[in-house]
């Protein structure tokens, strides 16, 4: 072979091999990078052997030699290429992530989150009509469930007042993290009208700050297991059976499960004629220890007091004190059982957004701490990817000093429940629920709540 051929062969080849490489980071994705480095090592496999039929041949001509020295200069600068469009493709993919989270203003992280929600409700009551500007019209509420009255007919409400704004931030602090909650809907609060506008208050369900293991501000009750409630159309759906409280609290947790707090301490009293007195004279805040393990345990001592203002014979303080387990069972690959269960003395503000209060006043004009128990157990089915249905009962009882407080207070209420929720999309869910409720007072009159109600709800 001629050493000319040979120069014309060889700078062919040469030409192809520079043109396969040139085309090699323009066709670079996340997805290719393997295939490159697949690419990369066929070229420099494929100079190897050109170089092996250069030295066969025996050339050593200048022109063989530069276009040698020419094609390594390109597959460097081809990997060099590849290596930099796959760090980019990194940093791309890593603040697509952050994207996810939110956006940083300085060095804080800012995320904003909720859930846009209509409701659709139609409620019947036997023992009474319940106002048309009353919150048990929004959601239940154990203690407005009218008695003794005549029967309603059905009556038909829609809102979109349960509608909720999240904001929160995180901060790097040395080797932790100080990070904000700032929750707001529209519930109970005062505005608007049925009429026109349906216009609300927005009002302040929480707001606190975190840092390492501490929580300081206004937050669901280190008392409540939020994690075991069932998943209701209704706001709450078992609130006869559940602790539900939010309030201002210094709370620390620790890394193997247990939280002790301090939370805001408020006395509740119901009056002679079974009416509530709120004397506002509390001294030491409500002490709670809980413990989050396959169950959660919680523990509640608190003082009830109240002054001379209120009690006709001086002031006076008692304590409560009181028990609540609770948890969410797996049963087999995607249901869950889910329980809580309360027991004490003095905890009436606790229980059912208020059922009874905490204490009465006995004839030496002392306070009477009244016992209470209550709890609920749910069931929820996964029928498939998109549709779910939960079924639940809640109950609870108070055992008030009648010949203190009359016979209005509420002695026992219960209630039942079953939905189907469909999610056609991800976060959005539609839900119908049907739900059974029931009120007896100490004197024996009752009243039963049906309700029916809808919901399409886009979580954000």
């Amino acid at each position: 072979m001629s050493r000319s051929g040979t120069g014309r062969k060889t700078g062919a080849l040469v030409a192809a091999l520079l043109a396969a490489s040139a085309l090699v980071p323009a066709s670079a994705s996340a997805q290719d990078n393997a295939s490159i480095e697949d690419r990369l090592d066929r070229l420099e496999a494929m100079m190897e052997r050109l170089e092996a039929r250069l030295d066969a041949a025996q050339s050593t001509s200048a022109e063989d030699a530069a276009m040698a020295q020419e094609m390594r200069a390109a597959v460097a600068e081809t990997r060099a290429v590849a290596e930099q469009q796959g760090q980019i493709e990194t940093r791309v993919a890593a603040m697509e992530e952050k994207d996810t989270q939110g956006f940083r203003i300085g060095g804080t992280q800012f995320s904003l989150g909720g859930y846009v929600k209509m409701d659709a409700i139609s409620q019947r009551t036997s023992g009474g009509q319940v106002p048309g500007d009353s919150i048990n019209r929004d959601f239940l509420i154990p203690s407005l469930i009218p008695v003794g009255g005549s029967a309603s007919g059905w009556d038909t409400h829609f809102h979109a007042r349960q509608t909720r704004m999240i904001l929160k931030t995180a901060t790097p602090v040395g080797d932790k993290t100080l990070g904000s909650h700032i929750e707001m809907d529209f519930l109970v609060t005062s505005g608007g009208d049925q009429r026109v506008s349906n216009s609300y208050v927005p009002r302040m369900r929480q707001a606190f700050l975190t840092y390492g293991g501490w929580t300081f501000g206004q937050a669901w009750s280190t008392f409540q297991n939020v994690g075991a409630l069932p998943e209701s159309v209704d706001f709450v759906g078992v609130m006869p059976g559940t602790v539900f409280n939010r309030q201002a609290m210094i709370r620390y947790k620790t890394k193997s499960g247990i939280s002790i707090a301090v939370e805001q301490p408020e006395t509740t009293i119901t009056n002679s004629v079974g009416g509530r007195i709120l004397p506002s004279d509390d001294q030491m805040p409500d002490v709670i220890v809980r413990y989050d393990g396959p169950v959660t345990v919680a523990a509640i001592a608190r003082q009830l007091n109240a002054s001379d203002n209120v009690l006709a014979s001086g002031s006076d303080s008692a304590w409560g004190y009181g028990v609540s387990v609770s948890g969410k069972i797996p049963i087999g690959e995607k249901d869950d059982f889910r329980f809580m269960g309360t027991v004490g003395d003095g905890l009436g503000r606790y229980i059912g957004a208020n059922i009874v209060n905490d204490a009465a006043i006995d004839a030496n004009g002392n306070l009477d701490p009244i016992f209470t128990y209550s709890g609920y157990a749910a069931f929820r089915h996964v029928w498939t990817d998109k549709m779910r249905s939960t079924i639940a009962g809640s109950y609870f009882k108070a055992d008030n000093p009648v010949s203190l407080t009359s016979g209005s207070p509420t002695d026992n209420v219960w209630n039942a429940m079953a939905n189907i929720i469909y999610s056609p999309v991800p976060k959005l869910d539609l839900g119908i629920e049907y739900m059974y409720a029931e009120r007896e007072n100490e004197a024996g009159a009752s009243g039963n709540l049906q309700k029916v109600q809808a919901t399409a709800k886009y979580a954000f």
